[in-house]
């Protein structure tokens, strides 16, 4: 096994695949600087359909492929494609799937109204995350969340894969970049979001689920908590640090003092 600290990044967009917000900007610089620093690095974010498979050179990876996802009572297939960030030594992988994926947009169609189903799409996509690491074999030390979809992987790092070998000391940290919206969810999430051995009260939060619910919940589960805008809603605030959490302000400039501080973040967690 390395020696080196291993570092998952997971996020809802990276450049030079596909920019929505600054994010897009920060988590490639990010990944890059910290291999530049000796760190082992992995990433993972959805193939959304905006993503031009050819031109970007995307190719499916059939050994981490075909394995079903369970949404609910459906079993969703995942599809794991990979490509190479140019000149860059990182590889990015994608977790895709047609229902979920396959539309040209993100999160909003052509009249800006939010996709009913981003909830489900952001399930499928954190558990596609955790279950492509455990097919690679590869346990991180530290899984670095970025923005309110990758918010169920720290609630399920720290129950349903507790004690699975690759991930029982792995670290959460978990970035805020204030992508708001103020869409609410139809339907309770609880059903789809379960996993064995997670209570359904632990899940509590996604019964009208909406952003604050997700980064409530991920929030809650992480080891650091980092808030890229300081504009995080009071009450949700107010409720984390009542909850024993610290909210860390930090930039999304990356300057080679912020990455620096990064490193130190990354090389205390994982010591601790």
């Amino acid at each position: 096994m390395s020696d080196k600290l291993r570092l998952l990044y997971v996020a809802s967009e990276i450049k030079p695949f596909l920019k929505v917000s600054q994010v897009a900007d920060f988590v490639r610089k990010l990944p890059q600087a910290m291999q530049e620093r000796g760190l082992e690095i992995r990433i993972l974010v959805p193939r959304f359909g905006l993503i031009n498979e050819r031109k970007n050179r995307l190719h499916e990876v059939v050994r981490l492929s075909g394995i079903n996802i369970a949404v609910g009572e459906e079993q969703k297939p995942l599809t794991i494609k990979v490509a190479s960030i140019p000149n860059a030594k990182l590889q990015v992988y994608f977790i895709d799937n047609d229902d979920y994926f396959h539309r040209k947009a993100v999160f909003t169609d052509k009249e800006e109204k939010f996709f009913a189903d981003n909830d489900e799409r952001a399930v499928f996509f954190c558990k596609g995350v955790l279950e492509t690491v455990k097919k690679l074999g590869w346990g991180p030390d530290i899984i670095h969340c970025n923005d309110w979809m990758t918010s169920l992987i720290p609630l399920y790092i720290k129950t349903a894969y507790k004690d699975d070998p690759l991930f029982e000391n792995t670290k959460c940290v978990f970035s805020l970049y204030g992508n708001n919206f103020e869409h609410k969810f139809e339907d309770s999430l609880v059903e789809r979001a379960r996993l064995s051995a997670i209570e359904d009260s632990v899940l509590a939060d996604l019964e009208n689920p909406d952003y604050s619910s997700f980064v409530k919940l991920g929030a809650s589960y992480s080891d650091i908590i980092l808030d890229a805008n300081s504009e995080l809603d009071a009450d949700l605030k107010a409720n984390l640090e009542s909850e024993g959490k610290k909210i860390e302000n930090t930039s999304m400039e990356a300057s080679d003092e912020l990455l620096d501080t990064y490193f130190e973040m990354y090389k205390g967690l994982a010591e601790k």
